[in-house]
């Protein structure tokens, strides 16, 4: 394969997508609204295409001027957005649909690929937007790619975990370390060891083209770190990169309801644990970063870009509130 459209491309898998394919010598063009900076505007081995994915036109419009090998569809929200991609891209040589690990219904440990039941999506959820019906949504798509597949089309899917690194928008993991950069000591939800794994935003997009090049049409491929770590482990692996240390206080859902808190007010913590068997795409020559690694280079990007993700988790003045009561105790 020669030539890749990347359906979005400006802000985060995406744009890391970019990167990986430039590096393996595609020719590479992006197809997005143009509402977000472009960071390939400047660079002449990037071509653009402006459309809106949602509009069957502009899907169509973007097929005739690019002609691609593969198609990378970053940012397919909803079933209708897959039925039309895979019938526009019929004839490429390779449709990789960025699906999610919230499609997984049961609560599996590990979650695989072929045995763990998808979420089912009702019609009134495969219009919604809500972040209640994302999993279901992104089941419904990952059906849509498998039928393709079925008629002929050379269609995958993608399941990462919750994705972190540098140009993460969402600033899950930025919340985290903002608070371990800024306070010497930190508000922990529960006893630290709730598990939901994660994946470095390189490696997503190391997954992606991997599958495209080696995949297997009508599958679909986990992408996740190798080594899935606690919230604890997650504040060691941060405060290493920091070259610092960190003092927590761990907090009971009671604890937590002094100040009217709950657990699930704080970003990345899960009740249950969430892991991804990754077997089936290291079969294909996947290789994730080690953790360290990719947390030094997340916690350098966020620190030098001012991300806090202090509108994600509660006001630091209400934890404040929450250590003084516990250290009365």
């Amino acid at each position: 394969m020669d030539t890749a459209l990347v359906v979005g491309g400006t802000r985060f898998i995406g744009r890391h997508l970019v990167a990986e394919l430039l590096a393996h010598d595609y020719d590479v063009t992006t197809f997005n609204r143009g509402n977000h900076d472009d960071p390939f505007a400047d660079d002449d081995r990037v071509s653009r295409v402006e459309g809106d994915r949602t509009d069957r036109r502009d899907l169509l419009q973007a097929r005739r001027a690019v002609e691609p090998d593969a198609v990378f569809d970053c940012v397919a929200y909803k079933p209708r957005d897959v039925e039309s991609a895979t019938e526009i891209f019929s004839d490429v040589e390779a449709y990789v649909y960025v699906s999610s690990g919230a499609a997984y219904a049961d609560e599996d440990v590990p979650k695989r690929e072929d045995e763990t039941e998808l979420e089912s999506c009702s019609a009134e959820e495969a219009t919604d937007d809500s972040p209640e019906t994302y999993g279901a949504r992104k089941a419904a798509g990952d059906r849509i790619v498998f039928e393709a597949a079925d008629r002929g089309v050379p269609a995958m899917a993608v399941r990462p975990p919750v994705v972190y690194g540098p140009h993460d928008y969402t600033e899950r993991l930025a919340y985290w370390v903002d608070r371990v950069a800024e306070h010497d000591e930190v508000v922990v939800p529960g006893d630290g060891t709730n598990l939901w794994q994660r994946v470095y935003v390189e490696d997503v997009a190391q997954g992606l083209r991997l599958v495209a090049e080696e995949g297997t049409p009508g599958e679909a491929y986990n992408v996740g770190d190798r080594n899935a770590v606690t919230l604890d482990r997650l504040l060691d692996l941060i405060a290493d990169a920091l070259d610092t240390s960190v003092e927590r206080s761990y907090t009971s859902p009671r604890e937590l309801s002094i100040v009217d808190l709950e657990l699930g007010d704080f970003p990345l913590y899960r009740d249950y644990p969430h892991v991804l068997d990754t077997s089936k795409v290291a079969e294909l020559g996947y290789e994730s970063t080690p953790l360290a690694e990719a947390m030094q280079r997340t916690v350098d990007a966020h620190r030098e870009h001012g991300l806090t993700g202090r509108d994600n988790g509660p006001d630091r003045e209400v934890e404040e509130r929450l250590l003084d009561v516990l250290d009365t105790v």
